[in-house]
């Protein structure tokens, strides 16, 4: 069962995603709102602020919130599952922003500096190579 603390805590991560590239498009918009109130979240005192963009997420706390999200010897899961959540809100919009695919990098580069064996990485390399030809194939 996932805890409320880090339902909460993937939420911020995607709203720092979302913030990443300086701005938070229309459908990334909609899809954090749609995720936050799925979620319980939409009125926590905490997220709201970011959510509804008050108060804007500089890319170092989204790296922060990453770390703390996946702790100190993130699984190949864990890190598959946070590559799987970004994307859904990092292909929203359509455009793949240089800081977004970044931030896409740096989870596999957690995962590998953790000592994951290979085969995480071959895992975690065939998932970002998925998603990255659904999103070419998506643009043609």
């Amino acid at each position: 069962m996932v805890s409320h603390s880090n339902v909460k805590n993937l939420v911020k991560i995607l709203i720092g995603a979302a913030w990443i590239d300086g701005r938070i498009q229309p459908e990334e918009r909609q899809y954090l709102r749609e995720i936050a109130q799925a979620k319980g979240l939409a009125t926590d005192p905490e997220i709201k602020p970011w959510l509804y963009e008050l108060v804007p997420v500089q890319p170092q706390e989204c790296y922060e919130w990453v770390k703390e999200y996946l702790g100190e010897q993130p699984s190949v899961e864990d890190c598959e599952n946070l590559i799987e959540a970004i994307s859904g809100l990092i292909y929203s919009d359509g455009d793949v922003a240089t800081e977004e695919a970044r931030l896409l990098t740096k989870l596999q580069e957690i995962a590998l500096s953790n000592d994951a064996a290979q085969p995480a990485h071959n895992l975690l390399l065939k998932q970002i190579q998925k998603l990255y030809r659904r999103w070419v194939d998506v643009q043609s």
